[in-house]
């Protein structure tokens, strides 16, 4: 973190000093997770069941976890009974995804503050969405607190997902890196999307839309297993396609997303073709790394670390893109698209649902240059830029 930076105050920080009064009374749920703290370091669910003037009578958790305990997707988790508090802590990744009317049926609001990394292939998303959605069923108030997109509010990158490659990674067309925050997010896809749900999103101050997270003087906190450092989620929008291949994105090591490669690759040939590309504000350097787990478990791997000269320039999604086309072109009788099931999605291939389209896949596979796969996105862009401006609070 930056030495002697004026610290952003999050939708968390302002609830109790702003925002507490209004509801006096009322049966909270929340919906958070390990990453929910203050910017004391205080975690949400102790500051709400400390405080009198509201009642904490539920927990929710997204995929992960409640403590961000579980690995990678497709693994559940069951709920269980908060030992301390004794209030039940319900799971929004297990036998449902969509919290039910009895999950709600003790509670008034629902409190939901949970840290995004800025791309649309992340779960937690998606839960908030599911959790507007119950909550206009079941005629809840939806609360939002904001918290920072960590990779900044501007830059706005990769291509728009395609309504029917919808999921649970995916769920409506919004660009891959969507330069939104959380609330903004909640807001679009209440209101554009047309869930209706009585939503109120608590912004944040000090918060502009330049900032990187180590601008905004608040704490870092793995909001995913696989998530260790804002340099994982500035990479993490375009090596993430990676989940839907054969080679290995780096789980397994401590620098997932950052580091990637198999045994087939050599890591020499690799980096002559990308270089090729000219890519902006990045540095690819040679590695060899054995993941701990999952793929190639135990094998010694041949590949590269990304390393970010510069990341105002630097874009994620197409150096993504352009080092799985390298291995791709270079090793097409070991690269292999991985085969379904991808988040629960059973009849289409894993790197479609990650995408978001077919497209990019064929693209690929028909070795169009980075650079005019980057072009065919403008369209696309350029409309969702200009519903995504609707909605922009900061």
């Amino acid at each position: 973190m930056k030495k002697n930076l004026k610290k952003v105050r999050t939708g968390l920080d302002l609830f109790f000093k702003e925002h507490l009064r209004k509801f006096k009374g009322s049966n909270v749920g929340l919906v958070v997770n390990q990453a929910s703290i203050n910017s004391n370091y205080k975690h949400a669910v102790d500051l709400f069941s400390e405080n009198n003037t509201i009642r904490l009578k539920a927990l929710f958790g997204p995929q992960h976890g409640i403590y961000g305990n579980t690995q990678d997707n497709m693994i559940t988790w069951k709920g269980f009974a908060h030992p301390r508090l004794n209030i039940p802590i319900f799971s929004l990744y297990g036998k449902t995804r969509v919290p039910t009317e009895e999950m709600l049926s003790k509670v008034d609001v629902i409190i939901l503050d949970l840290q995004d990394v800025g791309t649309r292939i992340y779960t937690f998303i998606y839960t908030m969405a599911n959790v507007i959605s119950a909550c206009k069923r079941f005629n809840k108030k939806i609360i939002v607190l904001d918290r920072p997109n960590p990779i900044n509010g501007i830059q706005v990158e990769g291509n728009v997902l395609e309504p029917e490659y919808s999921s649970f990674v995916g769920l409506f067309p919004i660009a891959t890196r969507h330069g939104m925050t959380i609330g903004e997010l909640a807001k679009l896809f209440n209101e554009e999307f047309k869930i209706n749900a009585e939503l109120e999103v608590i912004p944040m101050k000090g918060w502009k839309r330049e900032m990187w997270f180590d601008d905004t003087g608040l704490p870092w906190v793995l909001p995913s297993p696989n998530m260790p450092s804002l340099e994982t989620a500035m990479v993490f929008s375009g090596t993430v396609h990676l989940e839907g291949t054969n080679i290995s994105e780096g789980r397994g090591t401590t620098r997932p997303f950052e580091i990637i490669g198999a045994p087939f690759i050599d890591p020499l040939k690799l980096l002559e073709v990308l270089w090729r590309e000219n890519l902006k504000g990045v540095f690819f350097r040679s590695h060899y790394f054995q993941p701990t787990f999952n793929k190639w478990e135990g094998k010694l791997c041949g590949g590269l670390q990304i390393h970010i000269l510069n990341r105002n320039i630097f874009k994620p999604v197409i150096t993504g893109i352009a080092i799985i086309k390298a291995i791709y072109n270079i090793y097409p009788e070991l690269f292999r698209w991985e085969s379904p099931p991808y988040e629960y999605v059973y009849d289409k291939l894993p790197f479609d649902v990650i995408a978001g389209t077919d497209k990019l896949r064929i693209q690929i596979m028909d070795n169009l240059p980075a650079m005019e796969i980057e072009k065919s996105w403008d369209k696309d862009l350029s409309t969702f830029s200009k519903i995504r401006k609707k909605y922009l609070i900061y």
